[in-house]
């Protein structure tokens, strides 16, 4: 027989509303990648470790080189101290890390989900024999609370998979709410997987906090990362684990029974931007931070609601001022007759409530945005 939870899902809602652009030679703000490829520099390094080799299995864990990288990535930027050796473990991209970690630390018992939650993180939990419980958030503000989170944490939590920022809705949570987490935590058993994939596009001035900076929280806290959103290169698909040795060796052991291991040429380009190329990163976040308000002010101006984003690839928007229709059925209308796909948010909620808020992705080039915006000018007018 199938595995029930994934005979049971259809087509994504990114594979779906792309297929729809394609179809209709639309401009696709849906789906979240770059237009661009990241820096040659990276590209080069990868293509010399290519061609000069060794191109045979790396370490199960990943390249010392850029293991050694990622300790001084978080040294650098948050001040935590990692042994390359037991507390970072490189995956073939952070779905696969992710899935490392759920299949580690929540195989069973129950796993504590904020919604709206990235489509890979029910199935992956129900596939390994978790039950998921909801922390849903509510617009416009998105705020997580104590309270919320103690209704959801029960003896049987297993783990919380945290992610700011947040995917779909650019939420970054603030010290408060994670300071409330750890309290939470502290009280319990569970650990903390933190998809931190966007941990640089964070706008405003505003700081990214990792759950594991604040006091107990390091000892209990698997950090997932991603190198694709950081340096715009997401079909190389190298992502990376880092956590306590205790917890870590448990991840090792799943992910070598998942990937085993990444293309060690990739791993080596990765490491050379993580070591000479953040510049182009910091950069990234006001170039994206730009496109954010250029987007904003232009949708705003059509009818459409916009709410705060603070960080990640993607801006959120009401459409209540413009339609009666539910966010799916807008989308795929506007995808056929504007000629712009977007995402409907209402997937990322167990129930498929609410279903008046569409997503809007602004990693594009500005004239690709521009290009959306006057689509749009012209179906409203």
């Amino acid at each position: 027989m199938t595995n029930p939870v994934f005979s049971a899902l259809g087509t994504t809602i990114f594979t779906h509303m792309s297929a729809l652009a394609v179809q209709h030679g639309a401009v696709n703000l849906g789906q979240g990648f770059p237009d661009e490829d990241g820096p040659l520099a990276i590209r080069e390094a990868a293509s010399r470790a290519l061609i000069e080799g060794p191109n045979q299995y790396p370490p199960m864990r990943g390249r010392a080189e850029l293991r050694q990288a990622l300790a001084g990535h978080a040294k650098r930027f948050y001040g935590f101290d990692l042994n390359p050796e037991t507390d970072v473990v490189v995956t073939s991209g952070a779905t696969e890390a992710l899935t490392a970690s759920i299949m580690a630390m929540a195989s069973e018992g129950e796993v504590v989900l904020i919604e709206p939650a990235y489509d890979s993180y029910r199935p992956i939990l129900e596939a390994m024999g978790a039950k998921a419980r909801v922390v849903k958030l509510a617009a416009p503000d998105w705020r997580l609370t104590e309270a919320a989170l103690r209704a959801a944490f029960t003896p049987q939590t297993r783990a919380i998979l945290v992610n700011s920022p947040l995917n779909p809705i650019g939420r970054v949570f603030d010290r408060q709410e994670l300071e409330a987490l750890a309290r939470v935590l502290a009280d319990s058993n569970a650990v903390a997987i933190c998809d931190e994939v966007y941990e640089h596009l964070v706008f405003d001035g505003r700081p990214h906090l990792p759950l594991a900076s604040l006091p107990g929280m390091a000892e209990r806290s698997l950090r997932v990362g991603s190198a694709g959103k950081m340096f715009s290169l997401t079909g190389w698909k190298v992502g990376w684990i880092t956590g306590p040795a205790a917890l870590m060796r448990v991840v090792a052991n799943a992910h070598q029974f998942i990937t085993f291991t990444t293309s060690p040429a990739l791993q080596l380009g990765i490491a050379y931007g993580l070591e000479h190329g953040m510049e182009f990163t910091l950069n990234l976040t006001r170039t994206l931070q730009a496109n954010r308000d250029v987007l904003r002010d232009a949708i705003a101006g059509l009818g459409f609601k916009p709410l705060a984003c603070e960080g990640s690839y993607f801006l959120t928007a009401d459409i209540r001022g413009l339609t009666n229709e539910s966010d799916r059925d807008f989308c795929e209308r506007l995808v056929r007759e504007a000629g712009v796909a977007l995402i409907p948010l209402s997937p990322f909620f167990a129930d498929g409530k609410p279903d008046n808020l569409v997503r809007f992705a602004f990693c594009k080039k500005r004239a690709v945005i521009d290009e959306a915006v006057a689509r749009l000018r012209a179906f409203f007018k």
